[in-house]
């Protein structure tokens, strides 16, 4: 950090660490994660305005337990503790955190002291996102309790200047009810934050990275279809230009009319030099007779990284290819275990590295960002809104979205039921509102049905409609019936061998957006 501006996300495993970074964003203030065991020296060295400590999975008195520099808190530094950052504060600062035999997970109810730094000008009754089983049990001497649950004798506390505080619950989650208000009341108004940085200042810093690290050297970039490498493409064409040629593999995994999209309009807007690698055979052949979904995710990550091999020893007829340039996000690094201590949710993505025997270095310029902030970028680079606001899309594309074995005719099904159920919601207005609606095909299950004099035994076809703005959480879209009507009634009259349309009513937690 150049200036005592900046905000220390420390991540101790956290879910949501990235997340955490991301309000301090919104309240125009630059953050930066950094791992659980940074130094007192080290954060020193970085000159933060301010530190925030993440939650985390752990319990702080766990055999393994992410550690804390205590010496941290000395270094007259604001710091904000959240669930189990409020928890290694607590027992750093002489607190005690105790198994009280009682959890809270979910939307809780706190009573706040209104004349608390951190409540300040907030209602006393608030509505807040719990997780955790310990519990403080006593506040550090010298510190005010600042608010309560039912069952939570100690959720918030806060020293005589609110410079040292921390809250049980999760601010930075959306159900948090004046979750984003706290945080920013704490950063601006109690720990003395400068609010100057926009997004602006994304696309600005990594294409400067960019130009630092990959210097005269050819770099390629995989083109999946969606937001994420589109973006990730144009800011390394800002920072190396011709350098720079994009591959896209068409896989036959994608949606209707999706692979045409890419070609045409991406290019257009770009000016980008596009390598196509129809690959629908070889994925098909690879994927044959596989139901697994663990399985499934492999064979189509290995054969995808394969086919940018081959495109890269073509390209590098002209000269050695030293980079490849991903489009990862950071919730794509957490699910799959690259955080701190992070749960592996995600068993294979693109953020997993590369195999051995390639040689190309990994440029991943959107890997500390989340969907709308990638969003944003790329219309500040001026890419097409068709482009901009697609629905995020899985890298195993439609393969994952069949419940049995990938055949071309399930995908032409799904395909034709996919793009039904975007045209109504387009139609509703609704393309917005939500985050995406997943069309699954249940492939190996048949369903009994009556249409026409006889009976069938269809396929049915799963509405997964969800909303969020990060991917980590998520809840699903209340569809109008009208429009879940029209989506209903047109697959299953359009779309052969389909007799049945559901809906998937499950909030992330507990199920995942996608079904496999």
């Amino acid at each position: 950090m150049n200036s005592k501006s900046g905000v220390l996300v420390v991540d101790f495993g956290a879910q949501y660490a990235q997340l955490i970074a991301r309000r301090v964003r919104e309240a125009n203030v630059y953050s930066e994660i950094v791992p659980s065991h940074i130094t007192a020296a080290e954060v020193s060295a970085k000159n933060p305005a301010a530190i925030v400590l993440s939650g985390g999975p752990s319990s702080v008195y766990s055999e393994g337990a992410p550690q804390f520099d205590s010496a941290i808190l000395k270094l007259g530094i604001p710091v904000f503790g959240i669930c189990y950052g409020f928890q290694v504060m607590a027992a750093a600062l002489g607190g005690v955190v105790s198994q009280t035999g009682k959890s809270e997970f979910g939307r809780t109810e706190i009573k706040a002291e209104t004349s608390s730094k951190i409540f300040n000008s907030l209602p006393a009754a608030q509505s807040v996102w719990m997780s955790h089983g310990d519990a403080v049990t006593q506040a550090p001497a010298g510190f005010t309790i600042c608010a309560v649950t039912s069952d939570t004798p100690i959720a918030a506390f806060e020293d005589a200047t609110g410079q040292i505080a921390g809250v049980q619950f999760h601010p930075e989650v959306l159900h948090s009810q004046h979750g984003q208000a706290i945080l920013k009341n704490w950063l601006i108004n109690v720990a003395g934050c400068k609010p100057d940085w926009t997004t602006g200042n994304i696309a600005e810093n990594e294409i400067a990275k960019a130009k630092e690290l990959i210097g005269n050297k050819r770099v390629i970039c995989g083109l999946s279809g969606g937001v994420d490498s589109a973006v990730a493409a144009a800011i390394i064409q800002r920072a190396v230009g011709a350098q720079l040629t994009c591959v896209f593999v068409d896989h036959g995994l994608l949606r209707s009319g999706e692979s045409e999209q890419v070609q045409r309009d991406f290019v257009a807007a770009t000016g980008i030099d596009l390598v196509v690698v129809d690959a629908v055979d070889q994925f098909l052949s690879a994927l044959k007779g596989v139901t697994d979904p663990e399985t499934k995710r492999k064979i189509i990550g290995r054969e995808f990284i394969r086919s940018f091999e081959k495109a890269a020893r073509d390209i590098a007829a002209g000269g050695d290819v030293e980079f490849l340039v991903q489009g990862t996000l950071y919730p794509d690094v957490v699910e799959s275990g690259g955080g701190t201590g992070t749960a592996n949710i995600k068993s294979h993505h693109n953020v997993g590295g590369l195999p051995d025997d390639l040689k190309f270095t990994l440029v991943e310029p959107l890997r500390t960002l989340f969907k709308d902030e990638v969003r944003q970028v790329g219309l500040e680079l001026g890419l097409p809104e068709e482009i901009i606001w697609r629905q995020p899309f899985p890298g195993p594309g439609l393969g994952i979205r069949i419940i049995g074995e990938v055949t071309k005719e399930r995908l032409d099904l799904l395909r034709h039921a996919d793009l039904i159920a975007r045209e109504e919601l387009k139609a509703a207005g609704l393309d917005r509102q939500i985050w995406q609606c997943p069309v699954v095909l249940l492939a190996d299950v048949r369903s009994v049905g009556v249409q026409g004099d006889g009976r069938t035994y269809g396929h049915p076809i799963v509405l997964r409609p969800v909303s969020s703005e990060d991917a980590m959480t998520a809840d699903w879209s209340r569809v109008p019936y009208e429009t879940l009507e029209k989506i209903s009634t047109r697959i299953t009259n359009e779309v052969r061998e389909v007799n049945r349309v559901v809906l998937d009513v499950t909030s992330k937690p507990p199920g995942t957006i996608e079904w496999e």
